[in-house]
């Protein structure tokens, strides 16, 4: 692996995390959402589904590592968890026993989420840097 290797991985995963940091940001902006915008039912979560970057796959197992890219997202897929039946008689979408479907939305859930994602892209921040210092001490000894 090259160090441009190295820089193309880490560039997509930083990529991938802040698409998994949006997604996130969504679902908790819509935690409270009982109707969506089509006026179907409340706002379901969302996941972020990643999957390896490759170049192609080689003969054997060496040429498969060779191939290896970093991540990218394959989708984004909405969570199958029911919604939540909450007893608020006085909302606008409440049914004729006074239940109102909510968000399949776990504000804990998704900040744990929000945590992981930032420091995975923090990692990937001191990975490029610290290829970015292999690369000048490398011209150095090279002069």
């Amino acid at each position: 692996m090259g160090l441009f290797d190295a820089l193309d991985a880490s560039g997509s995963a930083l990529s991938a995390e802040r698409v998994r940091m949006d997604v996130t940001a969504e679902n908790l902006a819509n935690a409270q959402s009982t109707r969506t915008a089509n006026g179907q039912g409340p706002y379901r979560r969302k996941e972020v589904v990643m999957q390896e970057a490759s170049a192609g796959v080689g003969p054997n197992f060496a040429d498969s590592l060779q191939a290896a890219r970093g991540v990218k997202v394959a989708g984004i897929v909405q969570d199958p968890t029911p919604s939540r039946r909450v007893y608020d008689p006085g909302h606008p979408d409440a049914d004729k026993q006074g239940y109102v479907l909510m968000p399949n939305v776990n504000t804990v859930t998704e900040m744990t989420d929000l945590i992981g994602a930032s420091r995975a892209y923090e990692a990937n921040v001191t990975a490029m840097q610290t290829t970015k210092s292999m690369f000048a001490r490398t011209l150095d000894i090279l002069k």
